[in-house]
C-alpha cells in the first residue's frame, strides 16, 4: 500500500535528516503533545500521527520502505502478484533454504549493551608503579523516568493487533517459481509482539539516555602504552534497560622528560666531560625511585653503558623488574683558553699523542686480508 502520509512533515524535518535529528524533533513533539499534557481528543490523535511517524523514519528499514513510496504501517497479510511491494529475492531464499520453516516468535525489546572504548593518558611513573585516576565518559545508561520500561507512567506495552503477539507475519506472493509463502518481522512492532503506544518523552522509548558519569580505575604497575584494562558492567546500558556492556580503557603513556622504555627496561642519557671520562667519576641521578649513585670508573669510552639493576619497570605478568640503562655521551671540549690548550698538549706530549700512528686494524680489514691470501 502506498502511503499518503507525509511523515518528514509531520516531524518537521527534511527528507535527508539524520536519525539523532529525528529523535530530537520526536522528543521535542512528544513533550508538547504527550497525552499526560494535553488530553483532548484532537491533541492524543496528533500525538498518535507524531509516534508513527517516528516508529517509521527512526528505523532504517521502515524508513527506506516509506522512500519507495510503500506504507511499512499498513499489515500486509494476503496474496499479491509479481515482485510487489516488499516482496525481495531474500524472501524467496528464506522460503528455500529454511529461512522460514521455523517460527522465530517475538523477539526482546531487551538487549545486552554495547562495550566501550576509552582512552586516558598517564605519565611514565604512573605507569611503572600503578596509580589509581578518575575517569569522565559518556555512556547509554538507564532512564530515570521509565526506569528502562520505555513507556510513560502510568502506560504498559500493548500486544500488537498485526501479528498478534506472534513478532511475525506471514505472506503467500506470486513469482516466476510458483506460489511462496515467506515469514518476516511484523513491521508494526518492528518484531517485538508489543508496541508502545505511550513512549518515554524523555528516552523516546528506548529506555536508555546518554549522560556522563564518573569512574575510579585503578592501574597495576607495569601496564604500558596500548594495554587495554577491561571493567566488566561499565560500558553502554542495552535497550529496553538490558545489562551493560564492558567498558575497555586503553593507556597512553605522556613523554617523560629523561627516560625512554624499552620492554620492562628504561633508558636515559647522560653528558660527561672528557676528563671526568678519563679519570673517573660519580653520578647522582634522579631515577623514578630516588636519587641514585652512579660509579663511571676510569676510561670510560663514548656510547659505553651502565647498568643499574632492577631500577626499571616492574614486570606487568610476573615478578621482578627491568633495568635502568645509562648511555654515556662523552664530550670532548670546543673552546680552550691558553693555559688548557697548553695542559692538553703537555699530556699529549707525554702520552706520544701529538699525531695518529696510522689506521688502526679491525676485524673487517682482517677478513678481507684473509681472503686476499686465499685467492693468491
Amino acid at each position: 500500500m502506498v502511503s499518503t502520509t507525509d511523515y518528514y512533515e509531520v516531524l518537521g524535518v527534511t527528507r535527508d535528516a539524520s536519525t539523532d535529528e529525528i529523535k530530537k524533533a520526536y522528543r521535542r513533539l512528544a513533550r508538547q503533545l504527550h497525552p499526560d499534557i494535553n488530553p483532548d481528543p484532537q491533541t492524543q490523535e496528533r500525538f498518535k500521527e507524531v509516534t508513527n511517524a517516528y516508529e517509521v523514519l527512526a528505523d532504517a528499514r521502515k524508513r527506506e520502505m516509506y522512500d519507495l513510496g510503500g506504507d511499512p504501517l499498513a499489515s500486509g497479510n494476503g496474496a499479491g502478484g509479481g515482485f510487489g511491494t516488499g516482496f525481495s529475492f531474500t524472501d524467496i531464499m528464506d522460503a528455500f533454504f529454511g529461512g522460514t520453516s521455523t517460527s522465530r516468535g517475538p523477539r526482546s525489546r531487551v538487549r545486552r549493551g554495547q562495550d566501550a572504548l576509552v582512552r586516558l593518558e598517564v605519565e611514565l611513573a604512573e605507569a611503572a608503579f600503578g596509580a589509581t585516576k578518575d575517569l569522565q565518559v559518556d555512556t547509554a545508561v538507564v532512564c530515570r523516568a521509565c526506569h528502562g520500561a520505555g513507556t510513560s507512567p502510568g502506560s504498559q506495552l500493548v500486544t500488537c493487533p498485526t501479528c498478534s503477539g506472534r513478532g511475525e507475519i506471514s505472506q503467500v506472493q506470486r513469482s516466476f517459481l510458483g506460489q511462496v509463502m515467506t515469514t518476516r518481522p511484523c513491521p508494526q512492532c518492528h518484531g517485538f509482539g508489543t508496541y508502545n503506544p505511550r513512549p518515554c518523552v524523555e528516552c523516546a522509548g528506548d529506555g536508555r539516555v546518554r549522560t556522563r558519569r564518573s569512574l575510579t580505575i585503578k592501574i597495576p604497575a607495569g601496564v604500558d602504552a596500548g594495554t587495554r584494562i577491561q571493567l566488566a558492567g561499565e560500558g553502554e546500558v542495552g535497550p529496553g534497560g538490558g545489562p551493560p556492556g564492558d567498558l575497555y580503557v586503553e593507556l597512553a603513556v605522556r613523554p617523560h622528560a629523561v627516560f625512554a622504555r624499552s620492554g620492562d627496561d628504561l633508558h636515559c642519557t647522560v653528558a660527561l666531560p672528557m676528563t671526568a671520562a678519563a679519570l673517573g667519576t660519580t653520578i647522582e641521578l634522579e631515577t623514578l625511585d630516588g636519587t641514585e649513585t652512579i660509579e663511571v670508573k676510569p676510561g670510560a669510552q663514548p656510547d659505553q653503558t651502565l647498568t643499574v639493576p632492577a631500577r626499571g619497570v616492574p614486570r606487568l605478568r610476573g615478578t621482578g623488574r627491568g633495568d635502568l640503562v645509562v648511555h654515556l655521551d662523552v664530550h670532548t671540549p670546543t673552546k680552550l683558553d691558553a693555559r688548557q690548550e697548553e695542559l692538553l698538549r703537555e699530556l699529549a706530549s707525554l702520552r706520544d699523542e701529538e699525531r695518529t700512528h696510522g689506521p688502526v686494524s679491525t676485524q673487517a680489514s682482517n677478513l678481507f686480508t684473509r681472503l686476499r691470501d686465499a685467492f693468491k
